[in-house]
């Protein structure tokens, strides 16, 4: 695959005339690239490295970004925040099924989308260089998965949650989700062997966190 980020035209076949991309198709075109350039390579890599890679130069792709920072930003739109489907709220909040149903159905989905090993290392290289992606997907994590995950739970078993029980339950369902990347990360990143295939791997870690919830 060429991986050439250019000024150079694109040629239309039926005219043979030279065109030019829209800026907007040659900019997503670069945060895709750049996605696949810093899960390979981290996020200590330059732009100047970066434009290497790419086949281009800094000021090329200065007029795509004004910075590092601006490039890392789209990318985690891009690659974190747009990739989240509005079906996986609805799953979770609908309450005509069992929440162990719908948790199966929306664990299945979401780690379709991000077990793979350009998400998983963008998302640990971010964590380990202090990079912003992993602090805000992580407080997303818990205001879109973690929080309504309890909410869920406490209405089916007609609980009222407490002050004074709420940061247990918030610690069991990140336990649930923590148990889960973590097979993605074994799997996808590191490459060892895991010993269940994913959907009854799922199954079975969400029949051990419905069972670990007090009963009302």
């Amino acid at each position: 695959m060429d991986r050439r980020v250019t000024d150079a035209a694109d040629t239309e076949a039926p005219r043979g005339r030279a065109t030019r991309k829209p800026f907007d198709v040659r900019r997503a075109e670069i945060v895709r690239k750049a996605a696949s350039f810093f899960a390979q390579h981290g996020f200590d890599a330059t732009t100047r490295d970066l434009a290497d890679w790419l086949g281009t130069t800094q000021p090329l792709m200065y007029r795509y970004f004004p910075s590092k920072q601006a490039l890392i930003e789209e990318i985690y739109q891009s690659v974190f925040i747009d990739a989240w489907d509005p079906a996986w709220d609805a799953t979770l909040a609908d309450r005509s099924r069992p929440v162990r149903d719908r948790l199966v159905d929306f664990y299945n989905a979401y780690t379709d989308v991000i077990m793979h090993p350009e998400w998983m290392r963008l998302y640990l290289f971010a964590g380990l260089r202090g990079v912003d992606i992993t602090r805000l997907y992580i407080a997303r994590v818990e205001e879109r998965i973690i929080r309504p995950l309890v909410a869920e739970m406490a209405a089916e078993r007609r609980m009222v949650i407490t002050a004074e029980m709420e940061p247990r339950l918030l610690e069991l369902a990140w336990s649930l989700q923590g148990g889960i990347f973590y097979y993605g990360v074994r799997k996808f990143v590191y490459e060892t062997q895991v010993h269940q295939e994913k959907h009854a791997m799922i199954e079975a870690a969400i029949t051990v966190y419905t069972e670990a919830w007090p009963q009302a």
